[in-house]
């Protein structure tokens, strides 16, 4: 065993050695992840159920769009809740428009862990339009 010479001429003790062989690397626990696909059929068949047969409404009863929004984001995040109980945040914008033959485009951009997921599905009938986005952001 060596000994080491400090610059103030202080001697440190050796360094003991274990004779015990040296731990196996513990391989660490896999991330959870969160099936997206699963989500987006699930977004696909409540989007169409809940607005097959919706229509714009006249401006005093625009209330209906604000319950079909709510109806729509709280299910989805139940269902994600149900997907993935542990380890993500959620996060669903549900968005309802008067369709007036309009075009639209959207995208999004976002760093990403390779366990985050995002889904998103769009309805469109006659009447409106809807957008829903879900996102699912690992906390663990």
């Amino acid at each position: 065993m060596a000994t080491t010479i400090m610059a103030s001429g202080l001697r440190s003790p050796p360094t003991p050695r274990s004779s015990a062989p040296s731990p196996r690397p513990v391989a660490p626990s896999p991330r959870p992840t969160f099936d997206a696909d699963l989500l987006r059929a699930y977004m696909k068949k409540l989007l169409q159920t809940t607005l097959q047969s919706a229509s714009w409404p006249e401006p005093r009863e625009r209330d209906k769009v604000k319950a079909w929004m709510k109806e729509i984001g709280e299910r989805v995040k139940e269902r994600m809740i149900e997907i993935q109980p542990r380890g993500f945040k959620y996060i669903v914008l549900t968005q309802i428009n008067e369709n007036l033959g309009q075009g639209g485009r959207a995208d999004l951009v976002c760093h990403w862990e390779d366990s985050d997921a995002v889904a998103q599905e769009v309805f469109a009938n006659d009447s409106i339009i809807c957008i829903c986005v879900a996102f699912a952001v690992r906390t663990i």
